[in-house]
Parts: structure tokens; sequence; C-alpha cells
């Protein structure tokens, strides 16, 4: 059982600095808080981080398999372990240590919380997991007086029921870089009128058969990244591919040729998925994130730069494609076949969109067996992608919106030499459990690649799908 003791191996000077009312913290982390990010510990600075007892069982229940949330859960008993080291029960009651390589001394202190609540303290049955953990905040919270309990879980009912209790909750933010949606990136600044007109200074020349414009910084808003692109209402469009702090350097895309570019026979329907398709098929482009509603093109747009960079050009060696779904990590392992079998149902949205490339062809299946046969297109499962590396590859991610900031750093890292990442979502549209458009890996990878000179990001636009589609996307 823990007590006030811990008042004593908590540093309250730089606390104070977070806390309005000058008490110690006990952060009491939850089971979902460690598979979200297995090194969530690590990141409460100089406070005391606890972890329930229960949390332990949960996080040993879940780590058996090969489902990627059984890989967190290893990975975070892993940290726990390396924290906890060869500690002796009273130093793990106390608090261990933490020691990030960012310091030279230990900063904030890990320890388990092990209690059982009397029957006159429980305020919760005890048949749910929640409810054991949320009876022992309520001991801890009486136990020691002089500190804030504070529970961090990504469950909003377990944090209502924490406030219920009179305990202290909140979401894990460490990851959570933007906290209104609309604030993300979206890959371009739109001008009101004539671009030009608001233009004082130029200076512009050709390049390998390209126009490029040099205009002053302070031009520009101070959030301009490289790959955005400039638009305006009299059709102008460039493409920004140097920033620097005295100088911005455009790359003017021309009217007709812009909005005529063709992949595998796809021509971009308006202006956003013309500058979508300007990222996809630029081979120094290594990282695309398109975002947008159901039906703004963003997977066939993917898919046919993919066969023609694989196809066509030659670039890229292979196509793997893989799908964030929720209840895929249950259900795939009961689905007969190969992996690519199994995998085939969770990754329609490819197939159909395969088939819609060749809808006017004369024999349309025949078309798909061709490129099916001549494109080295493989589905891998998220779950089979740990520890792999994709050299010449071309990866596309559908259904990114589903993932952790942890996951989808995972898949992102496995390109190798050669190799480009596409990733597509639509952060109005998250099925996975303790994810919003806010902490969705997506968003998190968006925001962190703002700045990356080899990447860029699309917020598609309108919903060309169908007008019916059209429809339901703004009525339902």
């Amino acid at each position: 059982m823990v007590d006030s003791s811990l008042a004593e191996s908590i540093g309250t000077k730089d606390n104070n600095q977070f806390n309005p009312d000058k008490r110690p913290i006990l952060y009491v982390l939850d089971t979902n808080v460690l598979i979200h990010d297995p090194t969530a510990l690590l990141n409460f600075e100089e406070h005391h981080v606890m972890i329930p007892m229960t949390v332990l069982e949960e996080l040993d229940k879940l780590k058996s398999g090969k489902k990627a949330q059984a890989a967190d859960c290893r990975q975070a008993i892993r940290e726990i372990d390396k924290i906890l080291g060869r500690a002796s029960p009273e130093e793990v009651e106390g608090g261990v240590p933490i020691r990030r390589e960012a310091f030279t001394e230990p900063n904030g202190r890990l320890s388990i919380l092990m209690t059982t609540p009397p029957d006159n303290v429980s305020v919760l049955p005890t048949h749910l997991n929640d409810n054991k953990i949320i009876n022992d905040l309520v001991l801890l919270k009486a136990n020691n007086p002089d500190h804030r309990v504070v529970l961090v879980t990504k469950d909003i009912n377990m944090r209502l029921k924490a406030r219920g209790c009179g305990i202290e909750s909140d979401d894990y933010h460490n990851d959570q870089l933007v906290t209104d949606i609309e604030m993300l990136n979206k890959g371009y600044l739109e001008y009101a009128g004539s671009f030009w007109d608001t233009v004082e200074q130029v200076d512009t020349e050709q390049q390998m058969g390209r126009t490029v414009h040099y205009l002053p910084r302070d031009h520009f808003p101070k959030e301009l990244f490289p790959n955005q692109f400039i638009t305006d209402e009299q059709g102008f469009t460039a493409r920004v591919i140097a920033v620097n702090d005295d100088e911005v350097t455009l790359w003017h895309m021309e009217p007709a040729h812009f909005l005529e570019q063709e992949a595998w026979g796809l021509k971009p329907r308006d202006v956003h998925q013309a500058m979508a398709l300007n990222l996809l098929l630029d081979p120094d482009v290594h990282l695309v994130n398109l975002t947008g509603a159901a039906g703004s093109g963003k997977t066939i747009l993917a898919l046919a730069a993919a066969i023609e960079m694989t196809v066509a050009t030659k670039q890229y060696r292979r196509i793997i494609a893989t799908r964030s779904t929720q209840g895929l990590d249950e259900d795939i392992g009961f689905l007969p076949g190969t992996e690519a079998e199994k995998m085939e149902p969770w990754l329609g949205a490819i197939t159909d969109n395969l088939e819609a490339l060749h809808c006017d062809d004369e024999d349309c299946s025949g078309s798909i067996d061709y490129v099916l046969n001549k494109v080295p297109l493989h589905f891998k499962s998220l779950n089979y992608i740990r520890g792999r590396s994709f050299q010449h590859s071309l990866i596309l991610i559908d259904e990114s919106q589903n993932l952790t900031p942890h996951q989808i750093k995972t898949i992102v890292t496995r390109a190798g030499s050669g190799s480009k990442v596409i990733c597509l979502g639509n952060l109005a549209q998250i099925d996975t459990p303790y994810l919003n458009a806010t902490s969705s890996g997506l968003t998190y990878l968006t925001e962190r690649f703002k700045g990356f000179e080899y990447g860029g990001n699309i917020a598609l636009q309108g919903v060309p799908r169908s007008l019916l589609a059209e429809y339901a996307e703004a009525n339902l």
C-alpha cells in the first residue's frame, strides 16, 4: 500500500510550475494509454507515475499473439521492466527513479500501485477491471491527502466514472499536436482574387523546362512549408519547393498541363486532385498524406499513380497495400486461405478502384487481370509488417486515420531505400476506440512532417463519387 511518505520522493519546486494548487501529482496510467504509447510513462516530466497491478495483469493477457496490440503490450512491459530493473519491493513501493537519455539525473519516479480496498472504502463493484482501478485510486487519494491523484486514460467513460467517484481524470495528450482539426495543415494556401496583385517583388527564371519564381519570405504567412501549393481565384497554381528566412521559391504550374496530367488513364477532376497527383507522381516526394471525405478520390488517385510508377515508368518494384480496419486483428485469423486471401475482403477498396480505372475497357476483367499479373501488388496485414523492410516499394496505407501515432511510426519506418509511403484517411470516420481526429496517427504524422522537404499532404475537397454520396456526406 502506498502512503503519504511519497511526498518526500517527489520534487515539488518544478511541480508547482504546472500545478496551480501546489500539491505533488500522482499520475496513474490506464492500460489503453500504454497500448496507445508504450513509452508513455517517460512523458510525465518530474512527476510520479504509478501503474496499477490490474493494468499489469491486462497487459499480460494481451501480450500474446501477432496482433499489433500484442506487440505494443510487450513493448510497454519491457519499458516498465527497464526502469524497475532489480529494485527491491520497498524501492518499487516508494518509486524508482526514471532515467531518461536527455537527462543526466533521474527525472520523475515509477511505482506499482497494489492496493486492496476494504469493503467500506470500495465505491464500485469489483467485477470490472476499470472499477478495480478506480477503487484503488479512491484509497490512494484517501491515504495521500497532500497529493493530487490523477487518472490518465483514453477511455471517456472511465474518466466519467472516476470523476463521479471524486478522482481527477484526464486524457493522454503527449502525442496530440493540434487541439482543433481545423488547425491542421491542408497542404495549400488559397488567395482571394489574384495572387499577383499582392506581390511587389518577384524574380522569375526558367529551370529545366519549368518556371520558377523567387519571392520575399515576408510576403507569405508565418506557417509556410515545402510542397505546399499556392492557388487563387484566377486559376494560378504554384508549389513551394524551398523556404528559408529570406526567400520562398515557387514552381509555377501551367494550368493546361497541371489539370491535364494523367496517371494510368486517370485525370484529376479539380485543382485539389491535381495537387495530389502532382505530389504522388513526383519521385522526390517520399511521403504523401491524402485526407478527405468519403468519395473525394483518395484511393483511386493513389492507386492510379502507384500503377503508373510501377508498370509504366518502373520507378518502383512493387506495391505494398495495407489497411487499418477495426476488427482486422481479431477477424483475419479466422478467414480461410493465405495472408493475401485473408486480406482481400479488407482491401476491397483497392480492388474496387482498380475496376473503376478499367470500367470503360472492352474487357474490364481482362484488363484487371493484366494489371494484377503485371504489377507485383501485395496485400499485407498490419500484423506482419513489424520488422519488415520494403526496398524500392510503394507502400499504400488505407484507412490510416484508425492508427495510433505509435502504430503509424512503426509502419512508416518500414520504408527502405527508394521507397515511397502514401497514407490515406478520412479524419471524420474514425472507428478505433480511444482515438479521435486530433489524436489520430494520421493527424500526428501530418503535423510532424509538415516541414519535411521530401513530404507533402493534401486535404481533398468535394465528393466527386456521386451526387448521392455528396448529399449524404453533407446531410447525414
